[in-house]
């Protein structure tokens, strides 16, 4: 995957420990369980293999560093025409032994009429043939980028698995060092067993990103890239993932890239109406950087407003169902899943716990909380539910509040209506009016002050469930895909938001400067504005604070 590469100014050789000079190892592939070493380190191996059942077919035992190679050619050997050659059974020794064993038995023939002697010589050649012989094995023939069927080996010489090798040779690997993959089937028992065969011949085990931090440390990938590696492996929505990819290509890099060429042209201008008089300075050329400076403000807000919005989402939208008891909370839940899930009855006060349930709608997961009917209760129970009733309200993006059409508004509805004023920050609140197949009775006024309350209204029959079930996705989808910022970056990750933050912050100091001609210190709060927004992506200056970051990915990653 080309991706630009960059090197990373924060950091200099010294801050690369010495433990990325070792050969890692790790099991790349998810739901291959691994136990923890009797040390106790994060993510280890038990030399028993136990674990889970694995899903899928393949698992890949990831090896990078140096003795990448040499580690592959100890426990694996192709598979040529010739695999019924007893020289193929132990790639580690079986085929040194044979080979030394052949030498030693043509040179007793040939010598067999003469008195055996004690010659260095003769030491020396036998060393020498065990080294070639050796030799031919650290030499296993693996094409870069070329896929290898082997029979694969543990440390006894026992056959493990026919796998797929994959050599990718330096520095045009994920990590920028040798990188083997082996590709084994996924059994837990295999991949754990081709895992201790690679540390028996001196791989270490690998942390939690360390792939991911050689990567970063090498030059590979910034920062920004490696924390969008991580989001992309846990995230669930098709939205977040397409921007994730677009970071993982660099676009957060040239989205800061952009910025501060914007504030570099800024930082000269100041500078050089700094060695001129007030009354020499063209109003036009204050005009524009203001005009600059300010566009680019209201782009930053932008960004981070949504960020942050869409940081409060997660891997789902969280969609709650609210209303007075029996106004149809249950039966719109259950026509949204086109299934029963909910229980519907006459009776007010049926729905007394916080049900879930997710759907996918155009590609992002949007879980829906159908909630006990908001009133004044005297059942220590019925009240628990409308405490979680209130509670989904208060933590819900996209709130769907029901109102019975066919009936006045009651004190029941004005107790919803109050929840509402009081929750309407940061969420989408549609009104829905249910029983459209009855007369609608509701006063005009009524009409007016829930709509005016929410953002948008709809009439619907819960009883016709795929006409309801149809209009309710369109209308998501359409609240999904507005709420998205198609082109724009987006920031994922906590210490982004925190220097974008700062940089919004620093940026509206320089304007307050720049409106009363202070330019000695509005090109200070550039020069400040520049710093943190080059934070978003080289925020970290010390290796203590990278362990920090790439701790928090998964294992052979």
């Amino acid at each position: 995957m080309p991706i630009k590469q960059e090197s990373s100014p924060h950091l200099s050789p010294q801050h690369i420990s010495s433990d990325t000079q070792d050969t890692i190892v790790a099991i790349s592939t998810p739901n291959i369980v691994a136990s923890r070493l009797d040390s106790g380190g994060e993510g280890g191996v038990s030399s028993s293999g136990a674990g889970s059942a694995v899903g899928g077919g393949i698992a890949i035992v990831r090896l990078s560093g140096t003795q990448a190679l040499k580690i592959a050619s100890l426990i694996a050997v192709p598979i040529k025409n010739n695999t019924s050659n007893p020289s193929y059974k132990n790639p580690s020794n079986q085929i040194i032994n044979q080979e030394v064993n052949q030498k030693t038995n043509q040179e007793s023939s040939k010598d067999k009429n003469q008195i055996p002697t004690q010659n260095p010589s003769a030491t020396q050649a036998k060393d020498t043939n065990t080294t070639q012989a050796k030799s031919k094995i650290d030499s296993i023939d693996l094409s870069p980028r070329h896929a290898t069927l082997c029979n694969v080996y543990d440390k006894g010489g026992i056959l493990l698995d026919e796998a797929i090798i994959i050599y990718y040779k330096a520095p045009h690997s994920y990590t920028c060092e040798d990188v083997i993959e082996v590709h084994c089937h996924a059994s837990d028992i295999i991949a754990q067993k081709v895992l201790q065969s690679c540390l028996h011949y001196g791989a270490r085990l690998a942390r939690g990103g360390e792939f991911t931090k050689r990567a970063f440390l090498n030059g590979r990938i910034d920062l920004s890239q490696a924390n969008a590696i991580a989001q992309m492996i846990a995230t669930k929505d098709a939205y977040l993932q397409s921007a994730l990819i677009s970071q993982l290509k660099g676009s957060l890099g040239d989205f800061v890239r952009e910025v501060r060429e914007v504030l570099y042209f800024t930082l000269a201008s100041a500078e050089v109406m700094i060695d001129y008089s007030e009354e020499d300075i063209p109003s036009e050329l204050i005009s524009d950087i203001h005009t600059k400076l300010e566009s680019l403000r209201i782009r930053l807000a932008k960004i981070y407003d949504f960020s942050t919005t869409r940081a409060k989402i997660g891997n789902a939208w969280k969609l709650a169902i609210i209303g007075k008891p029996n106004v149809g909370k249950s039966s719109l839940l259950n026509a949204i899943l086109l299934q029963e899930r909910a229980i519907t009855s006459s009776i007010a006060g049926t729905t007394r716990d916080r049900i879930e349930e997710e759907i996918i709608i155009d590609g992002s997961i949007v879980r829906l909380i159908d909630t006990a009917g908001i009133r004044t209760s005297t059942d220590m129970i019925e009240s628990k539910g409308i405490q979680l009733s209130l509670q989904a309200l208060q933590e819900a993006n996209i709130v769907l509040a029901i109102f019975d059409s066919s009936r006045l508004l009651d004190s029941e509805d004005t107790q919803v209506l109050d929840a509402l004023s009081k929750n309407k920050k940061d969420k989408k609140i549609l009104a829905i009016f249910n029983k459209s197949d009855c007369k609608n009775v509701l006063k005009s006024q009524d009409i007016k002050h829930i709509e005016n309350l929410c953002d948008e209204s709809l009439a619907i029959s819960a009883l016709d469930v795929e006409r309801t079930a149809h209009t309710l996705q369109e209308k998501l989808k359409e609240i999904i895909t507005k709420s998205n910022l198609n082109g724009e970056v987006i920031l994922s990750a906590s210490y982004q938001l925190e220097s974008l933050k700062a940089s919004i912050a620093n940026l509206d100091l320089a304007l307050q400067r720049l409106d009363t001609s202070e330019l000695e210190l509005f090109a200070y709060h550039i020069k400040d504005t520049l710093e943190s927004i080059g934070q978003i992506t080289s925020p970290y200056t010390n290796e203590e604070m990278l362990d920090k970051m790439f701790s928090q990915f998964c294992l052979g990653k």
